[in-house]
């Protein structure tokens, strides 16, 4: 596995540094998130804010528009509260003890162990999705991963694995005191996550030049394709909003969504939930707006998926200026100006490039 991590491991732009602080963003990004999706981010949140100090005390409109587009904001809003509780309990140095990194606020065991065996080279495991699939195919775990039994083997497997790798550190110590020791702990588990998604993947997988095929149950049984043996995902809910633009001058109207709610602190469009695809817009656009114009015209529709929820968002804008008066009292009308420097729910962010290209067509 180490041998085929150096010939083949990606050249990710955090696998430059040893930072813990670049290593924990990029694993908070990554979550629920490709790998080529978080790399501009990533290298956008560094340049903006490159130390823990930095972010502790950036104001949280930038950091959510440093985030805006990689979806489940309350990662960002944790990121931030960690920062601080470094700043103020271990004098801004991220903490080397994995109970430690543990404590902070949105780290669970998976970050901790990532943190600390990529960024400090200690024998911590690691289990994330491209993990449980190598390990369940390789070893033949056939229970749902999801389950407390196959899970806590699982955890078990993965730390005795790479407990394994990280003693052959002493006995190459032993061997040669005055050279560094290889990053093996680090290496190895980052090995299991690129198998994962380079080699191991969870269709068709790539078992003629996995350097582990050898020794695979899934390969010699042939039950790549059934391993691991997850549970079926829930069934798909369709749900259909309305949202609104409307105008005033050369300003439009949109919302701050309250603390305690999805996308807490983000800015969106008027917008409600209608129950029927059929739903009664001027109606919905009374209950949002506190007024039903005549004009209202479609101006898109934006599709996209927000875990089960396949959610359609139809828009409607209007060109007469109405004195509206709105439910949620978070409103503001902004110019587009002002609007570019808002972090957008994404959804919403869709509709703001739909109204700069009619502004300024080709």
């Amino acid at each position: 596995m180490l041998e085929w991590f150096a010939r083949n491991a990606r050249d990710l732009p955090w696998r430059r540094t040893r930072d813990p602080y670049a290593i924990w963003v990029s694993e908070i990004m990554l979550q629920q998130t490709q790998v080529s999706t978080v790399i501009p981010f990533w290298e956008r949140w560094m340049r903006a804010l490159p130390t823990i100090n930095s972010l502790a005390r950036a104001t949280p409109g930038k950091i959510h528009k440093l985030w805006e587009g990689l979806g489940y904001y309350t990662r960002v809003r944790n990121l931030q509260t960690a920062a601080r509780v470094i700043v103020e309990e271990h004098r801004g140095e991220f903490p080397r003890v994995f109970e430690h990194v543990l404590a902070l606020p949105g780290i669970g065991r998976y970050t901790a162990g990532a943190i600390c065996s990529i960024a400090f080279d200690q024998p911590r495991p690691i289990l994330d999705g491209n993990v449980i699939r190598v390990l369940s195919r390789a070893c033949g775990i056939e229970g749902d991963p999801r389950d407390k039994a196959t899970n806590t083997k699982l955890w078990e497997l993965a730390e005795q694995l790479v407990r394994e790798a990280g003693s052959s550190i002493l006995r190459e110590r032993s061997l040669s005191a005055t050279s560094p020791p290889p990053l093996r702990c680090s290496h190895f588990n980052q090995s299991l996550m690129e198998l994962g998604a380079l080699v191991c993947t969870p269709r068709h997988p790539k078992c003629g030049v996995c350097p582990i095929a050898k020794r695979c149950f899934a390969r010699k049984h042939g039950r790549a394709e059934a391993l691991p043996n997850l549970a079926p995902r829930p069934r798909t809910t369709r749900r259909r909003f309305v949202a609104f633009v409307a105008r005033r001058g050369a300003k439009v109207l949109v919302l701050q969504r309250p603390t305690g709610v999805v996308n807490a602190h983000l800015w969106e469009f008027p917008n409600i939930e209608v129950r029927n695809s059929d739903g009664d817009v001027p109606e919905a656009a009374r209950q949002v707006l506190g007024a039903a114009p005549s004009d209202l015209r479609l101006l898109c529709t934006i599709r996209h998926s927000i875990t089960r929820y396949r959610i359609r968002l139809d828009v409607f804008q209007t060109a007469s200026d109405q004195s509206y008066k709105p439910a949620q009292p978070l409103g503001q009308w902004l110019n587009t100006a002002q609007l570019r420097r808002l972090a957008f729910a994404s959804a919403h962010k869709k509709v703001l490039s739909r109204l700069e290209l009619r502004r300024n067509p080709k």
